[in-house]
């Protein structure tokens, strides 16, 4: 299979997985909007939640898979198997020694983090006392993610990809099962919510579990291999985890900014820009997620091989099929913002004002899906590289333009004014990573991207107009018809697809060509068996 086929079907294969996984969050999202609504119950949890998940980013999935994974693959190609499953063991063990010490000192210093990420909320002390439990009922969920993350990059190298995109989906199960079963048994129900979330973080770890023992890895800790934490190797990653860690931290601290900004706005302004986010990742998550990691393993088996023409053509191939995907569900979830957030919430104390508040942040939040998938792939091929300081450099200037437009906007835009400042500054750090890969490279073959990129820009934009004249506005006012509207957007959302795929046809895309192609082949293996 050519270099291209395996990205695209790992691509594909985590695509699926993550869909499932995505699915089940929005179950779960849409159990949390009919139990908690947008109150300030909500806001508690959504507070406490981003301080455990700010740190997955910065030391579990973002960091772990940017520096491990060109360093396992180097490892592998270079000095053999054996040596490479002893660089997992080893960092196997750091992983419970130093994130283990992060969680015992982020659950003893609770109060200050919370006091740090929401001021706003020293002033209703029940409400600070609640974030600060449920922070550190969550803290553990940070070691355990760590560990699922180790897993993942391990499976991964070895070219599997669908287990560990399907962990996941066990912290979404596990959370759903912890709320309908434990929150009527709480004075605070919203407790129930913390547990799901460290329990199934738990679950996400073991899920792949036997997969990795498959592979022939091992997981023992005894205190007499802690020197082996001297391991070049896992210097090697660790010298590539701290740029990279804080280019993680840049990018969070961009919602960072809006939850601090929020708390001083209108109650609901965190749920509503939570919620919203939410519906965004989904996108991002299905095929931007996917698509990094995917291309992060055969970008960088080619840096270490020093095949870096076969780099810019996988990175070029990765952009435009990842911009082919994406850029169409970012306007429609522009056009069909208000059905798509009653459809999914509008229920229980999940009313018409809360519907509104999530769609206008959804909209200016959307705008900026294309860079933030678009970065994805331009980090994982800096990475693949093993430079990690070049993303965090831009991702730093990009903050600066978040702080700046989120205080210029949330004034006469209030929590909207906050998503479209993170839209603003996701673009600026696009095009500035970009100016710098292909800088590094000696060009990427921008000519071509940009020629996909429009007319993947046109077929999306005719799709919307058609979406948001089709879909109408009566129904999505009213709580209720919950089959009526599934089934009414589903259709839009059906219809969206079809004029897509028939533009994208006539413009003679490439990218549509190639899924076209596959399929065809696909179609004709089964006829042939």
């Amino acid at each position: 299979m050519s270099a291209k086929g395996r990205i695209a079907r790992a691509a594909g294969l985590m695509s699926i997985a993550t869909l499932i996984s995505r699915i089940l969050g929005y179950v779960k999202d849409m159990i949390l909007a009919r139990y908690f609504g947008a109150t300030g119950m909500a806001d508690v949890f959504f507070v406490a939640f981003r301080i455990p998940n700010l740190l997955r980013e910065l030391f579990a999935e973002g960091s772990m898979s940017s520096a491990f994974v060109p360093v396992l693959t180097e490892y592998r190609t270079k000095q053999g198997e054996d040596e490479a499953k002893r660089l997992v063991g080893v960092t196997f063990i750091f992983i419970l020694v130093f994130v283990g010490i992060i969680c015992a000192l982020g659950i003893i210093f609770a109060p200050a983090i919370v006091t740090a990420i929401a001021p706003g909320f020293l002033n209703d002390p029940e409400k600070f006392s609640n974030t600060v439990l449920l922070t550190r009922i969550m803290f553990p969920f940070l070691l355990f993610i760590s560990l699922a993350a180790l897993t993942m990059g391990a499976l991964n190298t070895r070219g599997v990809f669908f287990i560990p995109a399907l962990a996941p989906a066990l912290l979404n199960i596990v959370t759903i099962i912890s709320v309908l079963t434990l929150s009527m048994r709480f004075t605070n129900p919203i407790i129930s919510v913390a547990i799901g979330v460290t329990a199934g973080g738990l679950m996400q770890f073991l899920f792949q579990i036997p997969a990795f023992f498959r592979q022939g890895y091992n997981l023992k800790f005894q205190i007499s291999n802690l020197n082996q934490l001297r391991h070049p190797g896992l210097k090697k990653i660790g010298m590539l985890i701290i740029p990279a860690t804080a280019g993680m931290a840049v990018a969070q601290i961009n919602i960072f900014v809006s939850t601090i900004l929020a708390s001083y706005l209108a109650e609901g302004s965190i749920t509503y820009l939570y919620y919203s986010m939410r519906l965004i990742q989904f996108p991002i998550g299905i095929f931007g997620v996917a698509m990094g990691m995917a291309v992060l393993p055969a970008l960088s088996e080619h840096s270490v091989k020093g095949e870096m023409e076969k780099v810019k053509e996988d990175f070029s191939f990765a952009l435009r099929l990842l911009f082919f995907i994406t850029v169409p569900a970012m306007i429609g979830l522009i056009a069909l913002k208000t059905p798509i957030v009653s459809t999914l919430f509008q229920r229980g104390e999940f009313g018409h004002a809360a519907v509104t508040g999530t769609a206008d942040a959804l909209m200016f939040y959307s705008i900026g899906i294309w860079a933030i998938v678009g970065v994805r792939v331009i980090t994982a091929t800096f990475y693949s590289m093993q430079d990690t300081k070049t993303p965090v450099k831009v991702a730093a200037a990009a903050m600066i333009i978040n702080i700046i437009m989120s205080l210029l906007l949330m004034g006469p835009m209030k929590h909207s004014g906050l998503a479209f400042a993170n839209a603003i500054a996701s673009g600026c750090n696009f095009i500035v990573l970009f100016y710098f890969l292909r800088k590094k490279l000696g060009g990427v073959g921008t000519r071509k991207i940009a020629g996909s990129f429009a007319k993947t820009l046109l077929a999306s934009a005719v799709m919307g107009v058609a979406g948001w004249f089709v879909i109408g506005s009566g129904l999505w006012a009213e709580s209720g018809h919950d089959m009526e509207k599934a089934l009414y957007l589903g259709a839009a959302v059906t219809l969206c697809a079809g004029i897509y795929a028939l533009i994208s046809h006539l413009l003679k895309s490439e990218e549509m060509g190639y899924i076209m192609d596959k399929a065809r082949r696909k179609v004709r293996r089964k006829d042939a068996d």
